[in-house]
């Protein structure tokens, strides 16, 4: 879908940061000029809720896409009928990253959002370098590969280290582009993800507003083991609430170590992730029966109670403790830049 259409069927609104002391003018100034974003309505489904995307007044679905299993676990007709059948029956927020698959996954999403369907989903992807030449190039390869010259949502991937806001935000960083992309309206949004530790996703914050900026998104660990350790939930919700900056839960299953724990049931898993102030609950869907297990969480959910949440909680409790069940927080199992510096360069 062609940007320029794109944004003839939005309903414009104005955005903006306030300076602070401290920051690099030239960001400044970019985010004083950049292009107000528009709200578009996107077509949804009876049995899927959908909810705001924090501050931006963006209706999406509450389940979302995973991008990360399209390229390796699958093959590409087989992926390409899950993403359009996802988007057939409601699901509108589609995730993914630059570094999926070595690009496999985006150019896999690209191809199934031919044929119209570009224009019924809310599309993010990640980026991983931190200098502001790295997230250009990066920023072009995911363009091409999702054949479209605008993309809804770009993040920021893997905020696991102290010093990585710092390195965003500096000058010649990747923020410095990002900015400037979106006035040129090849972005519409800006955030964040990371998954080792809360402290770092306050961190980020502290640092963007430190900048005059506030982030659009974030992304992180949410599940009935991360309530009890090292918790996102408890920790950087209620900021992210207060900040208007859309919350979107990965890790549900945790790669599927918390289903070994055999503590809960799927649904009930996804469904807790949703009963929270989030925006997006991601799961992955590497086949047919999953996209089911997903939609059957959105088409049965309703929100549960204290005393639900509760029971699950105290199941979970004990085997969270060790971190055991949460490898993305106790190692570098799942630390993609850790593996391959180069990306951040």
């Amino acid at each position: 879908m062609q940007r320029r259409e794109f944004l003839k069927s939005a309903a414009m609104i104005g955005m903006g940061a306030i300076a602070v002391p401290g920051v690099a003018e030239e960001i400044v100034e970019a985010e004083k000029r950049a292009s107000a974003s528009g709200v578009v309505a996107r077509p949804t489904s009876p049995d899927m809720p959908y909810r705001e995307l924090g501050r931006t007044g963006e209706k999406v679905s509450l389940i979302g896409l995973g991008g990360a299993n399209i390229g390796g676990r699958m093959e590409e007709a087989d992926g390409i009928a899950l993403m359009r059948a996802a988007s057939d029956r409601g699901i509108t927020f589609f995730d993914n990253a630059w570094d999926y698959g070595n690009g496999l996954c985006e150019e896999r999403m690209g191809k199934a959002l031919k044929d119209g369907y570009r224009q019924k989903v809310f599309l993010m992807t990640k980026t991983d370098s931190q200098s502001a030449k790295g997230f250009n190039s990066q920023l072009e390869d995911s363009l091409r590969r999702f054949q479209t010259d605008m993309i809804d949502l770009v993040q920021f991937h893997e905020v696991i280290r102290l010093d990585d806001p710092e390195k965003i935000f500096a000058a010649g960083g990747a923020m410095e582009a990002a900015l400037a992309a979106k006035k040129a309206g090849k972005i519409r949004y800006i955030g964040f993800t990371g998954h080792k530790d809360p402290s770092m996703h306050l961190h980020m914050i502290e640092v963007g507003q430190k900048h005059g900026f506030t982030f659009d998104s974030l992304q992180m660990p949410i599940n009935i083991m991360d309530a009890h350790f090292r918790s996102f939930q408890h920790q950087v919700i209620p900021v992210a609430k207060e900040k208007g900056i859309g919350v979107l839960a990965m890790k549900t299953f945790a790669a599927g170590d918390i289903i070994k724990a055999n503590v809960a049931d799927p649904i009930d898993m996804l469904h807790y992730s949703m009963s929270l102030p989030v925006s997006v609950v991601i799961t992955g869907m590497d086949s047919m029966p999953r996209l089911e297990q997903a939609l059957t969480a959105a088409k049965t959910f309703k929100p549960m109670t204290q005393a639900q949440i509760d029971t699950l909680l105290a199941k979970s409790r004990t085997l969270a403790l060790t971190g055991d069940y949460e490898k993305f927080k106790t190692s570098e199992r799942f630390d993609g830049t850790g593996k391959n510096p180069q990306w951040l360069a």
